[in-house]
């Protein structure tokens, strides 16, 4: 997806990373070796509504097929892992809801959870012949199969236990080649499966069934998380300033050393100039942002106090702790090992 001339950069909800790291340690990984391989921050996802790169998100889950020996953990991750856990908007809606309003909730919502280039809804809905198709619009998802695995998934147990339906799905089609696990796929659809299919999609009966789930606790907590998630949807698209891209290009890079305006226009497909007229058009230079970027990042990591202060100082990208430790007193008037 292009914006104003620079590549939007995708992301995925803090609290969706952070479940699918810690289904992945139940399997068998080590936190540390996944967070090593993946480049996520621990800290980034002590906050459910922070934001992870969907690169990192891709990388955790590839790490996660290795060092759990699993190449099939994306269908198990939507087969055992509830749409409840990895957000609170599947509590929205009403206690029944068609498909169509179902849909309709996924498509407002589902940025919130994990952002996909797509043209319009990710999701479409067809009818054909007393069938439902539902239809997986992402662009290129042959470069990350697994996120259509676990999302199919967990549309066929979570149907599957609402309605204690054996039938629930009809066919699953996909775009990728049949895996060495393809097995896995006849357990968890119990339904045929067409690979190399020109469309990703779940077919199921069009009964009209309604989708029932249990009452929110009162009105009042449904209207306070309703108010929540459009705010959230607020800052995703507030969040695509050019300042919040530069942002999400330079955390993972603060620690190589690679934090100079070339490096990161190239990463954005812009040049030099264009990158900094369009900082400047949003009031700030690109200086700033990397020192307002390390600042937040610093407040962050200090209330870890099992980092010890020269990691802080090697993770935001300074020379030295000397260096770091001046710049937090900048900062806030005290020195960090004052503020820890």
């Amino acid at each position: 997806m292009k914006q104003s001339g620079v590549a939007r950069t995708l992301t995925v909800s803090a609290n969706a990373v952070r479940v699918l790291m810690e289904f992945a340690v139940s399997r068998g990984a080590s936190t540390w070796a996944l967070a090593e391989r993946s480049g996520i921050d621990l800290v980034t996802l002590q906050n459910n509504d922070n934001r992870v790169p969907f690169a990192s998100y891709v990388a955790l889950m590839r790490a996660g097929q290795d060092l759990c020996k699993d190449p099939a953990l994306a269908l198990h991750f939507g087969e055992h892992v509830d749409p409840s856990e990895l957000t609170f908007t599947s509590q929205l809606g009403g206690p029944e809801l068609t498909m169509d309003q179902c849909i309709a909730l996924m498509n407002h919502y589902s940025a919130l959870t994990v952002e996909v280039d797509s043209d319009g809804d990710r999701l479409g809905l067809e009818r054909r012949g007393g069938q439902m198709w539902i239809i997986d619009r992402r662009k290129n998802p042959n470069d990350f199969p697994e996120l259509t695995e676990s999302m199919f998934a967990r549309v066929a147990s979570t149907g599957r236990r609402m309605f204690a339906a054996k039938s629930f799905v009809r066919e699953i089609h996909v775009t990728h080649s049949a895996p060495s696990y393809s097995a896995e796929y006849d357990r968890i659809f119990k339904a045929p499966v067409f690979f190399d299919s020109n469309k990703n999609a779940i077919v199921m009966p069009d009964d009209g069934f309604m989708i029932r789930r249990p009452p929110p606790a009162s009105r009042e907590a449904l209207e306070r998380l309703s108010v929540h998630a459009e705010s959230m949807l607020q800052d995703l698209e507030d969040s695509k300033s050019t300042r919040a891209r530069v942002e999400s290009l330079l955390t993972p890079v603060l620690k190589s050393g690679e934090v100079n305006m070339e490096t990161i226009a190239r990463k954005l497909s812009v040049s030099r100039q264009t990158l900094f007229r369009k900082l400047k058009a949003e009031g700030v230079t690109f200086e700033e942002v990397l020192d307002e970027l390390r600042h937040k990042l610093a407040l962050d990591y200090i209330k870890d106090k099992r980092r010890p202060l020269k990691e802080i100082s090697y993770l935001l990208g300074f020379s030295d702790p000397a260096a770091f430790s001046r710049a937090f007193k900048r900062w806030t008037g005290t020195s960090p090992r004052s503020r820890r």
